[in-house]
């Protein structure tokens, strides 16, 4: 049996590993700002606020750009979410109505 080889050439896996070790430290350095400060309770309840602001800045755009696909994958997201209350419920619905809009529609 040969070995796999992946064939990728210095230039690439440098930018793999320094995105890698880029990530590492936005996530290392989040985590020690917040050992050295303590936020006060407005500042907590504004990053409260920051994963669904988060959320909406990646999806609002899609789905103007978007067409029925991703209307109806959004829309079948949120009827499970409304109906289950199960992030998982809600992805699988989500992708799954997509789908069947791209495969049938």
């Amino acid at each position: 049996m040969t070995g796999l080889t992946l064939g990728i050439d210095a230039p690439t896996l440098a930018v793999i590993i320094g995105m890698a070790l880029a990530t590492y430290a936005c996530r290392a350095g989040g985590y020690w700002l917040f050992r050295q400060i303590r936020p006060t309770p407005f500042m907590r309840t504004l990053l409260g606020y920051v994963p669904g602001t988060l959320f909406a800045a990646y999806v609002v755009p899609a789905l103007v750009r978007g067409g029925l696909q991703q209307w109806v994958g959004a829309a079948a997201a949120v009827a499970a979410m409304l109906a289950m209350r199960s992030l998982s419920a809600a992805i699988f619905a989500g992708t799954a109505a997509a789908w069947a809009v791209w495969q049938f529609g």
